[in-house]
């Protein structure tokens, strides 16, 4: 069977993307960073936290105490439960849907009010006192009862 035209140019195109894969994979090689020294790949972080190419100055060395070091987070003082009892009056109160509103006397913020979350009944300009608790749409009244 004879070749034709259109195959020996193929096999010419696939003959010359041989070699010239090869050539590209040859520079490649002899580009590769693999024979670097040691000192060559070594980076460096200054004092502001900067990487560099040289080594820090040894006399700007800081000492630092092993002692000082703190892992984790302070333990804070245990809340004092009356500390979270606040005093306010009802700006808002429907009692057909169920919710309100309570302005805070010490911050002046609005605070949500749901009906299941009053201990006596409200109405509208009552003083009453409340614990505040944060929901998924923010701050919420709990334990709210009238205030003499």
């Amino acid at each position: 069977m004879a070749e034709t035209w259109s195959k020996k140019e193929r096999e010419k195109k696939k003959q010359q993307n041989k070699k010239e894969k090869a050539e590209r994979k040859q520079e490649r090689k002899e580009n590769s960073k693999s024979g670097k020294s040691l000192d060559d790949m070594l980076a460096y972080v200054d004092e502001n936290g900067h990487f560099s190419s040289t080594p820090p100055d040894p006399r700007k060395k800081v000492k630092i105490n092993v002692e000082d070091i703190e892992i984790g987070v302070r333990k804070q003082a245990d809340i004092d439960p009356a500390d979270l009892i606040r005093k306010g009056i009802v700006t808002f109160f429907n009692e057909s849907k169920g919710y309100g509103f309570i302005k805070d006397k010490e911050t002046q913020e609005s605070v949500f009010v749901h009906i299941n979350s009053l201990l006596e009944p409200v109405k509208e300009h009552s003083k009453v006192t409340f614990e505040v608790e944060m929901g998924p749409k923010g701050a919420n009244a709990v334990n709210v009862k009238l205030s003499t």
